[in-house]
């Protein structure tokens, strides 16, 4: 199975960028639809986006529409989430995961942390 590892979160202010890194091991990451989530505290854990696993298609949230962009690296076996414009509401707990065979998202990452602030 594949094991998927978050990182370049951080704090930055609003209207600042950051990119977001997935990595994976044990697996390619191309054989897997990859989708981003987030958790803010309080809040349950919500959709952000997603890359399909063939094709190059995403898709996101309304919410980060035209702010975030998704994108993949065959490569290095990394996905990556940009995030542009940054809002203090992005502040959340960002997690990727790998679509399995069951068209479920099966297998997460440990989440990494931004905190946008105003």
């Amino acid at each position: 199975q594949v094991q998927l590892l978050e990182s370049g979160g951080g704090s930055v202010q609003a209207g600042g960028s950051l990119r977001l890194s997935c990595a994976a091991s044990g697996r390619t990451l191309g054989s897997y639809a990859i989708g981003w989530f987030r958790q803010a505290p309080g809040k349950e854990r919500a959709f952000v986006g997603a890359i399909r696993r063939s094709i190059p298609a995403t898709y996101y949230a309304d919410s980060v529409k035209g702010r975030f962009t998704i994108s993949r690296s065959n490569a290095k076996n990394t996905v990556y989430l940009q995030m542009n414009s940054l809002k203090p509401e992005d502040t959340a707990v960002y997690y990727c995961a790998a679509e399995g065979s069951t068209n479920q998202y099966d297998y997460w990452g440990q989440g990494t942390q931004v905190t946008v602030s105003s």
